[in-house]
């Protein structure tokens, strides 16, 4: 069955930040789905199929967003995606774009910008 909106996922080890990103993609008349970590997130997207857009958190216990994104590339699996963080470091975004991340945000970040950026993934994809 095809899907009717756009699908993104959440993958942030912090229940607060799943909850609000996904009340905001929600508000948008995005379907959201979360996960609590990296690998629940690659194991999905190796049952089910990747989402349309990706938000993950740089910093998680076990696999960080940096891992998820080296993986998802490794096994040819086209999601775009944003890492978002709380803890800059000065080398974190060119290490994450050049993995293949599409952006890079600093928590706190401002919501349209994101829910923007998320956008401009469905038209690319759409192009």
């Amino acid at each position: 069955m095809q899907r009717s909106r756009h699908l993104v996922a959440v993958v942030d080890d912090e229940a607060s930040v799943r909850k609000a990103l996904r009340r905001l993609f929600t508000s948008a008349e995005l379907d959201c789905s979360v996960f609590a970590s990296g690998r629940a997130f690659l194991d999905a997207v190796r049952q089910e199929g990747g989402p349309d857009c990706a938000v993950i958190d740089l910093h998680m216990p076990g696999l960080t967003g940096l891992d998820v994104q080296r993986e998802l590339r490794s096994a040819g699996a086209s999601v775009p995606t944003i890492i978002i963080t709380a803890h800059d470091e000065p080398d974190s975004r060119a290490r994450c774009l050049a993995a293949g991340a599409i952006a890079y945000l600093r928590k706190p970040f401002d919501d349209k910008a994101l829910l923007d950026l998320v956008s401009s993934t469905f038209h690319a994809s759409a192009n």
